[in-house]
């Protein structure tokens, strides 16, 4: 079990989006992670610590595709939202900018997909020198093998993949 500092901790949730919830994904259901994701935002609003929603908007098209807004329960528990362009959170978003103006050093991550917008948004993250935690039921990817593969053999080299249960706020 870990208990992150609140005023030094953010959770970051990644692409919960209609239409992303809604491909099919393993190993759970996109409604699945996104369940787990607001039960955790809920638990870090409680103590006080931020919530950050990060939505993707793709690049070069007139207009973005049904369901890319953030999913309404994401959208009404964050406190601050991202717009990335890239698979990503960090590059040309300013999230690294709010999170250092709000004096967070570690970060909670969970998204959809694990291996993409997750881990690519972790690598980034490390590379900025923030501690790193993963709540791996409130993440999910586009096959359960992707997932299993970013959870048990790349996120480690980066942070502490735990469940939302074992990561508690003080």
């Amino acid at each position: 079990m870990i208990t992150p500092e609140p005023s030094r901790t953010a959770l970051v949730l990644i692409d919960f989006m209609p239409r992303i919830i809604g491909l099919e994904l393993g190993p759970r259901p996109g409604a699945e992670a996104l369940e787990a994701a607001c039960g955790l935002a809920e638990r870090f609003r409680a103590v006080g610590a931020p919530v950050v929603a990060v939505r993707v908007d793709r690049p070069k098209v007139a207009q973005q595709p049904a369901g890319s807004e953030l999913h309404a329960r994401v959208a009404a528990l964050a406190d601050e939202v991202v717009t990335k362009h890239t698979v990503g959170a960090f590059h040309e978003t300013g999230l690294h900018e709010l999170l250092r103006g709000l004096g967070v050093s570690t970060l909670v991550l969970a998204g959809i997909a694990t291996n993409m917008g997750v881990e690519s948004t972790a690598r980034a993250a490390s590379d900025l020198d923030y501690e790193l935690v993963f709540a791996e039921d409130a993440m999910t990817a586009l096959t359960a093998a992707e997932h299993e593969a970013s959870v048990t053999l790349n996120l480690p080299r980066f942070g502490t993949v735990l469940s939302c249960a074992e990561i508690m706020p003080s």
